[in-house]
């Protein structure tokens, strides 16, 4: 490098990504004749001091870098028309650059500028037309109020995205005649009003962007028609009431319109229809009513993505004319849509996602839908939809994403489901009525996610998902399936969920299940499983998180729309069940055994759990002592040993579980004295001791006396006799009761029915004889022989 400042007289330097380091060379301020030096991406550090010498430069390119400190060794290169610093890590104000006249293009992005929202140290930049700043921190300009002059630039690009609050619109703005491009994205204004007078100042601005910048009102259209404006993003604010009816009239040449998240109301505005040139348009998450417009249905011929997603919208969709066949995306989920799903949108040949989820959609599943050759994303979830699942040709075999869950489906999982095996990365069938066994074939090698919960399948589980090596959850809870854990799970080594809840599985649990580095949950609970638990068993928390299972689909306009599908996972904590969401789910860990037939003692390698959230072992038959290992679960938050055959003491020890909030070895056979009311032990009450009668204290009403048990019964003491939990006399008056009320219930019956009545003496007299002739044939012959 240092050979290139040998030659004095070089006047274009360009050293691109060339992976260099460290400060620059002091040489370069040799380099006086340069007039275009680029050192973008490479890891230069330090200042920029050495270069305040090449006076002569016209273009400077330092992007990509981690240069710091400020940037005044530049304020001398006034004949500078192009200068990038962005994506380093200089500081400071931007003042250095009132000097440099002659810059048309400036781009100090991706940096900790603090630059204020009236641009004043740029006003004299006459020749201005190109200023990126986005990423920096701006702030609202005290002496704004106080000067009315205007800058001497006309910007033809501005971005200024990235956040602050800068209280009402840059005045600079009011002066801009020449604007194609203005980006103000999470820059905070105070702003009561959509600013429509910048698209009436500016006649041949393409593309605005306003997302997040927290306006509100109401939105306002242009005065008269705009002709340029092609790209609109008002989402993400705190607009309300309707949306003006002749938008389409004024802004005809829209060609992406995003007005989502914010609070709109009202009807949607058949002027939509009007827009020949819309291909995106997002309404979602607003308060929007009433029916889909037919004109908009017909006249949007376009549009390739249409999101209406959570609003109040209603009726059927899509009921009379339909001109959309361009659509790659339709989202109209969470709503109040009614009717059957459309069969117009067969004619979407190229529809990539529908999401239809969350509403009151009814009928069958159209066979249309499994012939969609584009097809990745499916979501009908949450609807009214029943019958059976249709067989299909296998056209469909790019689906990626398959959610049919909650719903009335029965019936079969139809074996066209095996032309996904290539593609397939999430299964939702859960809560239906769907029976039978997975089709032998049903192979999934990319699955991520498998849900079928709550449905009515049987059988043994296949070997479904022997290859499937990147599945995270398999959810197979509240189901009929039978047959031993498969020792195939070994194979999973990317799962994180097992959940198998009420089942029939039976045998033991697979020592394989200690092979799988990532469990967080493991939910094998009411089922008929035996043997002991295995003590190598793991879990882990924190260690990875599902990510959205998310589809992207680009425009040829380069904006990138997506859609994503989330299932909550329920699972049982402090004997509630909770559904956890993606969110939470990264945070929990836990074991859930209970309701099986497990035998042994615990003995869990506390290496392996140290992690461990939730543990319930309840209603076993496990044997042995409470593990005193577990008081080093210092995150331990619920732990249940009820109803089991446990022996021995409670360790003291667990006082020190601070974020226990949930115990219980309740019936058990447990001994010794109840905890002290300590630390979070105090907590707790009886009810978490309960049914262990060899356990004593305060908190089972039995004191800590030794307790010598007599060898011969007192009969004169005068003291009533211990029986435990018995009361004796009761129990011996309720004997009597329900004895004399069989016996009257029987002579009832046989006084009534006289058929019943002459059986009953037959038998009697039949069981007599019986007697008779085993005592002659048995007892007579003994006396006989006996005496012979």
């Amino acid at each position: 490098m240092h050979g290139v400042c040998e030659f004095t007289n070089l006047q274009e330097l360009d050293m691109y990504g060339c992976n260099l380091k460290g400060s620059l060379p002091m040489c370069f301020s040799n380099l006086t004749s340069l007039k275009m030096l680029s050192l973008s991406s490479n890891q230069f550090s330090g200042n920029i001091s050495i270069l305040k010498s090449l006076k002569l430069l016209e273009s400077l390119d330092l992007s990509s870098n981690q240069f710091s400190g400020n940037i005044s060794a530049i304020q001398s290169l006034t004949l500078l028309e192009s200068l990038d610093l962005s994506s380093n890590q200089f500081s400071g104000n931007i003042s250095a650059l009132e000097s440099l006249t002659s810059l048309q293009s400036l781009d100090v992005s991706n940096n900790k500028f603090h630059i204020p929202s009236s641009l004043r140290p740029l006003f004299n930049l006459s020749k201005l037309k190109y200023l990126h700043a986005d990423n920096n921190t701006i702030h609202a300009d005290d002496h704004e109020m106080s000067h009315s002059s205007a800058p001497r630039f006309q910007l033809s690009f501005i971005s200024l995205s990235c956040c602050g609050s800068v209280g009402s619109f840059p005045k600079f703005l009011y002066h801009q005649s020449e604007l194609q491009y203005v980006d103000l994205s999470n820059t905070y204004f105070k702003v009561d009003r959509f600013p429509f007078w910048l698209l009436d100042n500016n006649t041949m601005l393409g593309t605005l962007y306003l997302v997040n910048c927290s306006l509100s009102g109401p939105f306002q259209v242009p005065s008269r028609v705009h002709s340029a404006l092609s790209y609109l993003d008002i989402s993400n604010n705190a607009f309300g009431g309707n949306i003006p009816v002749r938008i389409g009239a004024h802004l005809p040449f829209l060609a992406y319109l995003n007005m989502s998240k914010n609070c709109f109301n009202g009807s949607i505005p058949s002027s939509y229809g009007d827009m020949s040139s819309l291909h995106l348009l997002n309404l979602s998450n607003n308060q929007l009513s009433g029916e889909i417009p037919e004109h908009m249905a017909m006249g949007c011929s376009s549009l390739e993505f249409l999101a209406l997603s959570n609003n109040k919208l209603q009726g059927t969709i899509f009921s009379g004319n339909f001109n959309l066949t361009s659509l790659l995306e339709l989202e109209l989920n969470g709503n109040n849509f009614t009717g059957m799903i459309p069969n117009v949108l067969a004619n979407c040949s190229d529809l990539y996602i529908l999401d239809l989820s969350n509403n009151y959609i009814y009928g069958d599943v159209p066979s249309w839908i499994w012939n969609m050759s584009e097809l990745a994303a499916l979501d009908v979830s949450r609807n009214q939809l029943f019958g059976r699942l249709p067989q299909w040709r296998g056209s469909a075999s790019n689906l990626e994403q398959v959610a049919m869950a909650d719903n009335q489906l029965e019936g079969s999982i139809p074996r066209a489901i095996c032309s996904l095996n290539l593609k397939l990365q999430f299964l939702d069938l859960s809560m239906n009525s769907l029976s039978g066994t997975l089709p032998s074939c049903f192979k999934p090698v990319l699955v991520r996610e498998v849900h079928l919960f709550k449905n009515k399948l049987q059988g043994a589980l296949p070997n479904a998902f022997h290859d499937s090596s990147w599945l995270v959850t398999l959810d197979l809870s509240y189901n009929h399936l039978k047959g031993n854990i498969p020792n195939w799970v070994s194979n999973l080594s990317e799962l994180s969920y097992l959940l198998l809840r009420r089942n029939h599985f039976e045998g033991e649990i697979p020592i394989q299940l200690c092979k799988l580095d990532r469990l967080s949950l493991i939910d094998l609970s009411q089922n008929n499983l035996s043997g002991g638990i295995p003590y190598c068993l793991k879990v882990s928390a924190l260690n990875y998180v599902t990510e959205q299972y998310i589809l992207h689909r680009s425009s040829n306009f380069n904006i990138s729309s997506s859609t994503s599908i989330e299932v909550s996972i329920e699972y049982t904590v402090k004997s509630r069940s909770y559904n956890y969401k993606r969110r939470m789910l990264q945070y929990m860990s836990g074991i859930d055994l209970s309701c099986n037939k497990l035998t042994g003692e615990i003995s869990f390698e506390t290496k392996n759990i140290m992690k461990l959230f939730t543990l319930n072992l309840s209603h076993n038959s496990l044997t042995g002592p409470v593990p005193r290992a577990f008081s080093n679960l210092k995150d331990m938050e619920s732990l249940d040993l009820s109803y089991n055959n446990l022996t021995g003491n409670i360790p003291a020890e667990f006082a020190v579980l601070h974020f226990l909030e949930y115990f219980n070895v309740s019936y058990n056979n447990l001994s010794g004295k109840t905890p002290e009311r300590i630390e979070q032990l105090g907590a707790f009450d009886e009810s978490n001791y309960v049914g262990n009668p060899f356990l004593r204290g305060s908190l089972v009403g039995k004191n800590c006396s030794p307790v010598t048990t007599p060898l011969t019964r007192k009969a004169s003491s005068g003291i009533k006799e211990d029986h435990g939990f018995i009361d004796v006399d009761a129990f011996y008056a309720s004997f009597f009761a329900c004895y004399m009320m069989v016996l009257l219930c029987i002579a009832a019956v046989l006084y009534i029915n006289p058929y019943w009545r002459q059986a009953w003496f037959y038998y009697i007299q039949m069981a007599a004889d019986s007697c008779y002739y085993f005592v002659v044939d048995n007892f007579s012959r003994n006396f006989c022989t006996g005496n012979m």
